[in-house]
């Protein structure tokens, strides 16, 4: 037993209700559980209950074990004097809490329901709740996903926000260090923004016109400088401006040569040199049609990788910038990605039809799913429910 489920039990009802009596032999009837305490103090608060012919309003408290009680130093805290009873799974005290009703509940829960608990958090499955994925209402799923979308871009702006604290709110350089980053996507993100971070905007523009010295800086400062020539240009600029080489490495573990580090730093110089400050443009465009074009003329930058860098760099900007519903929308415009784990969620029936149901999915997968956070999960709710 793990004390989130035993908050789901009670929270909603899993247990059953007839003839219940507390541990002195009082029937006890339980009119609302309570709702969540999202402050220091007892778990949930607000909650109504019968005691023999006594109607009771407070708080309620919840543990594994009774003994948690003074374990968790709940004894003499001044904060819990307006608990009204005390649910546990296992009492292993002979004396209640002070005054304080308790409730067990070991014996009145299905064991369906445990059993399939525990089978979610020991399986080796792609989600845990693959068998029951079936059966949970589509409007149930689609609500949830869309709720992800919204938090997966929260999480994002708090990335955006850190950056922008430390480029002195200077949104041009954010977007320049979310570009690089996005470019480095999955496997050398952290290296290419320690790149982009270590050759700052304002020096880089002084060359637009050169895009050969630009990669020349690029690549050298990433340590993937293999001709003579270039290696001795960039340590000509290494020296006027006293440039510093990245100690991130890069990694070419697992790509095909179209994503190999220099092909991709080759891109961001393109990026980089084509014109316009790429910030102002999203800022500006009302369409995502638009700054897909711009993107296009990149060259050897293909199609997922523009969709890439307008879903991981451009619309969390968009989004920190209050533009919130722009960015929901040009993520609804956009065509779902194309990775491993959104075939295996099509593998289970799970369908992305545009960016922002795989952001969603993407979403429910690591930061629920492989956590097994499932009783945060409203689809997880849903198949214990079931």
């Amino acid at each position: 037993m793990r004390e989130e489920l035993l908050h789901f039990i009670w929270r909603y009802r899993h247990f059953h209700q007839q003839g219940l009596v507390t541990e002195d032999g009082r029937p006890l009837q339980i009119e609302f559980p309570g709702e969540p305490n999202t402050d220091q103090g007892p778990d949930l608060r607000k909650a109504r209950i019968r005691i023999g012919d006594v109607r009771f309003e407070g708080a309620v408290e919840l543990h594994v074990r009774a003994s948690d009680w003074l374990r968790h130093g709940h004894a003499g805290d001044p904060r819990y004097q307006e608990v009204i009873l005390h649910v546990v799974w296992d009492n292993d005290r002979d004396r209640a809490a002070g005054d304080i009703p308790v409730l067990v509940l070991a014996t009145r829960v299905s064991k369906i329901l445990l059993s399939r608990y525990e089978h979610w958090m020991r399986q080796p499955v792609f989600v845990p709740c693959e068998r029951q994925l079936p059966n949970v209402d589509a409007g149930i799923r689609g609500e949830w996903i869309r709720a992800l979308v919204l938090r997966r871009l929260q999480r994002r702006d708090a990335l955006v926000r850190e950056r922008l604290e430390q480029s002195r709110q200077d949104w041009a350089e954010t977007t320049w260090w979310m570009l690089a980053r996005s470019m480095g996507l999955p496997v050398n993100a952290a290296a290419f923004e320690a790149v982009a971070r270590s050759l700052p905007l304002r020096l880089l523009r002084r060359h637009r016109c050169y895009p050969s010295t630009v990669e020349t800086l690029l690549l050298g400062q990433a340590g993937l400088l293999a001709e003579e020539g270039a290696a001795r240009e960039y340590l000509f600029w290494q020296g006027k401006y006293g440039l510093s080489p990245v100690r991130e490495p890069v990694s070419f573990l697992r790509m095909r040569p179209g994503h190999f580090p220099a092909a991709r730093l080759s891109q961001l110089a393109g990026l980089l040199t084509s014109g316009g400050g790429w910030f102002s443009l999203i800022r500006d465009a009302g369409a995502v049609e638009t700054v897909m074009k711009a993107l296009g003329e990149i060259k050897g930058l293909g199609k997922d990788m523009q969709r890439g860098i307008l879903i991981n760099a451009f619309v969390p900007l968009l989004f920190s910038y209050g533009q919130g519903e722009k960015a929901l929308r040009w993520l609804g415009q956009l065509p779902a990605e194309r990775n491993s784990l959104l075939r295996g969620w099509a593998g289970l029936g799970v369908h992305a039809g545009n960016a922002a149901d795989s952001q969603g999915l993407l979403e429910l997968r690591k930061e629920y799913c492989d956590a097994r956070r499932c009783l945060d999960c409203a689809i997880g709710r849903a198949c214990l429910n079931g």
